[in-house]
């Protein structure tokens, strides 16, 4: 059967406005900073008995010397933004690279890590804010969450029953650690949206490939807990072992969803132009070409820019390297990301002609300014 073509028009990002290094901690926290190894960033993030046992291992192994494990700087929300702000931003710059208006959208996906208020998800109160009068659904996959999204976006323009799907992806896990905890080192905020239409003839998506991650059912949770202002809030638990699960686990899933995508499209690895995958560490990049077998130059890695920003990650290593033009019209790019007790999705799409909304503002930490300037680099 032969699909209509169908795909991504026009992609944004959003960021929060203060952006941390790792001058902040060494001011703000010199005591935490003087015993990090004793702490939990670098309990998870270890090696028994310093010796790789897996790629993911080998790969991480340089940065372990690292206090910060890689990080360099992160996105942080300031307290008058949200995940709301993020994601209103982000869908207002996606409508508007599109050329179309809030009436041309006739379906809103939500997919917020985690949503501003229990028990309800974000899409309705986005939709409200954009001033969209069709449905609003809110969908989870966790990390995966891009890709599912991106998924469900095409069948349902494919199918007809659609024309115009704006899909909105945040993530805000500042939000659930304390900041005097080193695991927040490693995690940030940011969001992305995108728009899924028609394309020109053979653009867009071509096949793909899920599958479940329940072997990772129990490495990330949340539990209730009370600020020092008795106010309710949810904290993410990260077990010691997480690393290790994940690391034994994510070659296999890497290779099954690539494996598996490309075999969907009726193309091989060679024809794959460029490679986008989430990059929930600083060496998750390098350790998928090593995985995969590719030149680096053939994939991008903004978690030097923007550290752990979950399920918002695959739009930023997107947009960044259509911005740098990696990726252009008419080329073949796969897309792979997973996500802890969700799934592990892989995609191969032909870009078309994307409009990209403005690149994000670089502002400095409002106490801090950083040393040094990075750019984003091949992993």
């Amino acid at each position: 059967m032969v699909y209509p073509s169908v795909g991504i028009c026009s992609l944004a990002v959003s960021f929060p406005s203060i952006r941390r290094t790792k001058d902040y901690y060494k001011e703000k926290y010199p005591e935490i900073v003087a015993q990090v190894e004793q702490k939990s960033l670098a309990r998870m993030i270890s090696v028994n008995n310093s010796t790789p046992s897996n790629k993911f291992e080998l790969e991480m192994m340089p940065y372990l010397s690292d206090p910060f494990r890689g990080t360099v700087e992160q996105r942080i929300l300031a307290p008058s933004e949200s995940s709301l702000t993020l994601e209103y931003q982000a869908a207002k710059d996606a409508i508007e690279a599109a050329k179309l208006s809030p009436d041309d959208v006739d379906l809103l996906l939500v997919a917020s890590f985690l949503p501003e208020q229990i028990g309800f998800g974000n899409a309705a109160f986005l939709a409200r804010q954009l001033g969209l009068q069709c449905g609003a659904w809110n969908l989870d996959a966790s990390c995966a969450s891009t890709l599912i999204a991106l998924q469900t976006a095409c069948a349902l323009v494919q199918a007809g029953i659609h024309r115009n799907v704006l899909v909105a992806i945040s993530c805000t896990y500042s939000r659930f650690f304390d900041k005097d905890d080193t695991l927040s080192w490693f995690f940030s905020d940011g969001a992305g949206a995108f728009l899924v239409s028609s394309l020109k003839p053979n653009q867009g998506i071509y096949g793909t490939k899920t599958v479940n991650t329940s072997m990772l059912c129990d490495q990330f949770s949340f539990k209730l807990t009370e600020d020092k202002q008795g106010n309710q809030r949810l904290q993410m638990q990260v077990p010691l072992g997480t690393n290790k699960v994940i690391g034994e686990t994510a070659a296999d899933l890497l290779l099954t969803c690539c494996e598996g995508a490309i075999a969907a499209s009726g193309v091989t690895l060679e024809q794959i132009d460029f490679f986008i995958f989430n990059t929930p560490t600083a060496w998750f990049a390098s350790f998928c070409t090593r995985v995969l077998g590719i030149h680096p130059e053939r994939t991008i890695n903004v978690y030097p820019l923007y550290a752990n920003i979950g399920s918002a990650l695959i739009l930023a290593n997107l947009y960044h390297a259509a911005h740098q033009g990696k990726i252009r019209e008419n080329d073949l790019v796969l897309l792979y990301g997973f996500g802890a007790a969700s799934s592990a999705s892989a995609s191969v799409v032909r870009w078309g002609n994307v409009t990209l909304g403005p690149v994000p503002v670089n502002k400095p930490e409002s106490t801090v300014k950083s040393s040094e300037t990075k750019s984003i680099i091949p992993c």
